[in-house]
Parts: structure tokens; sequence; C-alpha cells
């Protein structure tokens, strides 16, 4: 078969299974996930080998030790994978509940329903273990998932989703609700962007590129995530020792993911004894700071910032800075440069604690705390999909019950309309 009737028959497959999996009762399905981390487990060598295949051609394409460092497996990784899988399934199950219910005049009662949303396809890159995350949690939510992985670790995924099937194959669970796009270049994304008929929805997870590709080439529903430009807004009344610990930790602990701070924005009220030692404090852990005019007033040794660094994601030790005149300007730069991640305030007045919350509109808004609680593990959902900075139908981090929809239910007497 060509690939684009492999990526039909693939897609086609996995919507049949999508309605064996949304009959699946909780403890079928945690069963499953248990089954498959045991199986992880146990093939561990088989998956070494196959890592190893992975990594050999890494080297020799000249991929970069970060990239190597992502890429590969051992045997405490695996372990990892495992207990992802066992979390997963210890986790609350969103599908069959019930979240609303109120009477007609008429004496009908209705409700909404949590739902699997069907088929779910996932396109990510470099990480072996997103391959286990994304189908335990796609599967826990009762769906079907189709991944496709980057190339630099197709052996990686194909072994390690193979694993996977074995086990749903020994539960008598149809292994068409988890496959994996075999083909290593470009033209399997394409294929599979456009079965429409049989796909609900595209999850991406990587870099810009990869999800404005995605985007332009869908003919399915697609939650973005270009990037992250967070904000933190000290305000009039932040505690100094407060914001600085704040600012440090967003920005410092891990400055190459999505959810680190990449500027910083000071109230002018106290810019004079803020600015200098926020710049001290960074400076001496290898922060090079982009100033505009007025932050550079009072740290002449930070660099100038330029008009496109307020639209940057840095995801490196570069932290841009701004002086604004209070809470409306703060808000206006946020609303003009910011990409709906995530955006902190830190600040002891109520009032503006609140309009911050209610004006400022990304995906997670916080009050005098860290950008780096902006995950969903570290929000409460016990494992997250991605981050979704599109409002439809999913907003921030995104967790099981982001993989559900919900339906109407409606109970009945015998009304009838008049």
């Amino acid at each position: 078969m060509t690939v684009a009737d492999t990526i039909r028959t693939i897609a086609a497959e996995a919507r049949g299974a999508s309605y064996a999996m949304a009959k699946l009762s909780s403890a079928e399905k945690n069963a499953l996930l248990l089954a498959m981390a045991g199986a992880l487990e146990d093939r561990a060598g088989h998956l070494l080998a196959e890592n190893a295949k992975d990594l050999d051609a890494a080297g020799k394409k000249g991929i970069s030790p970060a990239m190597i460092d992502r890429l590969m497996l051992n045997r405490e990784r695996i372990r990892a994978m495992a207990d992802g899988l066992r979390e997963v399934a210890a986790l609350p199950d969103p599908v069959g509940e019930v979240t609303r219910m109120w009477k007609r005049p008429n004496g009908l009662m209705v409700g909404k329903m949590r739902i699997p949303l069907g088929v779910i396809g996932i396109i990510y890159e470099a990480r072996p273990n997103v391959t286990a995350d994304a189908a335990a949690l796609c599967l826990k939510a009762g769906n079907a998932v189709i991944l496709r992985g980057g190339s630099e670790a197709i052996n990686s995924n194909v072994a390690i989703s193979g694993i996977l099937r074995e086990a749903m194959e020994k539960s008598g669970i149809p292994v068409a609700a988890l496959s994996v796009i075999p083909f290593a270049d470009r033209q399997g994304v394409t294929e599979m962007l456009k079965q429409d008929e049989f796909i609900d929805l595209i999850i991406p997870r990587g870099g810009e590129s990869l999800i404005r590709f995605v985007v332009e080439h869908s003919k399915i529903p697609v939650i973005k995530h270009y990037k992250g430009v967070c904000h933190v807004f000290v305000d009039a009344t932040a505690d100094f020792d407060t914001a600085e610990k704040i600012i440090i930790n967003s920005k410092t602990q891990r400055p190459g993911v999505c959810n680190a701070l990449e500027t910083l924005l000071i109230h002018r009220d106290v810019a004079e004894r803020f600015v200098p030692r926020i710049y001290a404090a960074l400076s001496g852990l290898g922060v090079e700071i982009r100033g505009d005019e007025d932050f550079r007033r009072y740290a002449p040794e930070a660099r100038t910032a330029t008009e496109e660094d307020w639209y940057e994601e840095f995801l490196d030790l570069v932290l841009a800075a701004r002086v604004v005149g209070g809470l409306d300007e703060a808000i206006d730069h946020i609303n003009k440069y910011g990409s709906l991640h995530t955006e902190s305030i830190v600040t002891s007045d109520y009032g503006n604690a609140q309009r911050f919350i209610r004006e400022v509109n990304s995906g997670v808004v916080l009050v005098n705390a860290s950008t780096r609680f902006s995950d969903g593990n570290q929000l409460g959902l016990g494992a997250e999909i991605g981050i979704s900075t599109t409002k439809l139908h999913s907003y921030g981090p995104m967790g099981l019950e982001d993989l559900t929809t919900t339906k109407f239910i409606v109970y009945g007497e015998g009304q009838v309309r008049e």
C-alpha cells in the first residue's frame, strides 16, 4: 500500500476501535495500564536495543548532545515510563461523570455527561517517553490514539507501541486503539492531517515550526501552543523578597521550558529601588537582561531591548525587562506581546490581584507564585497531555478531562413538546 493508503487504514481502524474503548469500565482501563507498565519493564532489554539504533543514527547525523539526551532511554527512564502508566491508572476516570443536572418547568431532568473525544492524533518530537505517556492518557479517557513521533526516535517509538499493543491484545482490547505512524518522512504527517473523517482532534507537541506546519496543513481541529512568552509583573505594593524569589525561580530553574519567565514588568513607583536589586541578583546567576530605557536608567549595564525582544521566547538565560506606569500598562503590554500562556503578578493589593486575574486572559494566571507552576502535574491534574493556548475546546494545561467532551442527557416521564 502507499503511504496515503496505510495512513487511511490506520485511521479507519482507530475509529472502529474507539467505539470499543468508549465502552470499557474504569477497572478494565486501569488493569490495561498496569499490564502495559509491567510489559515495558519486562521488555526493557528489547527497548534498549531499539533505542540504541536511534542513538547511533543520531550520532551519525551530528545531532546535538542535548537532543541525544532527550532521545536516550536507560533502565531508569524505562522504569519512569512504567511508573507514569501506573500514575495514570490511579487517576479518577472522567468518562461517565455527570457534571451538572437541572430541572426544567415541564419536569425534564437535563444534564451533561463526560464522554471520550473519539480518535486523537498526537504529533511530537524526540522524546520516546511521550509515546507511553500520551497513549496512557488517551486510553484512560476512553479514546483511540494515533501517534506520530519524531523521525529521530522511530525505532524506539515503534518498539514501545509494539509492547503496549501486545498488552492490549492479551487483555482482549482492540490493538487498533493505539497506533504509531511507521513512516519517518513528513508525508506521514501530511496524510494523517487529512483524515478528518476518522480523527477528531490533533495535538502537536514540539517547536513552533512543527506546530505552525500542523496548523497550516490540518483538516482536523488542532490544539495549538506556538510558544510561551510568560510575564511577571511586580506591582507597586509587591514584597521585594517575594518578588525576587518568584522571578529567579521563574527564569532560572529551567530556562529552556515553555513556562519559564521571558519578560519582566516592574511598576515605575518601585523601579528605582527594585531594578538594581533584581538586576544584580539575576546577573549573578548568569542571566543576560535586555531592558527598556527606563529600566536601564537604574541598571545601565543592561543591554538595550529591541521591539523584537518583547515577542521573544528566549528559552535561555536571557530576559527582557521593562518599567511600566502601573497595572493598566502592564496588562496592555501582556495583551500586545503575550502568547496566552502564563502570567503572574506579585502584589499585596487584593484589588490589583483580582483585576489581573479578570483582565489577563492567558491560559494560566497566577498571583504571588512562579510561572513554573503552569504545569498539569503541579496544578493537580495528575498528568498532562500538553498545554493549550487555544481557547477551544481546552485552555491551559490539559489533563484527562480535556481529552473528553460532554453530551446532554435528558430524563423524562413521557413529556412531549407542545
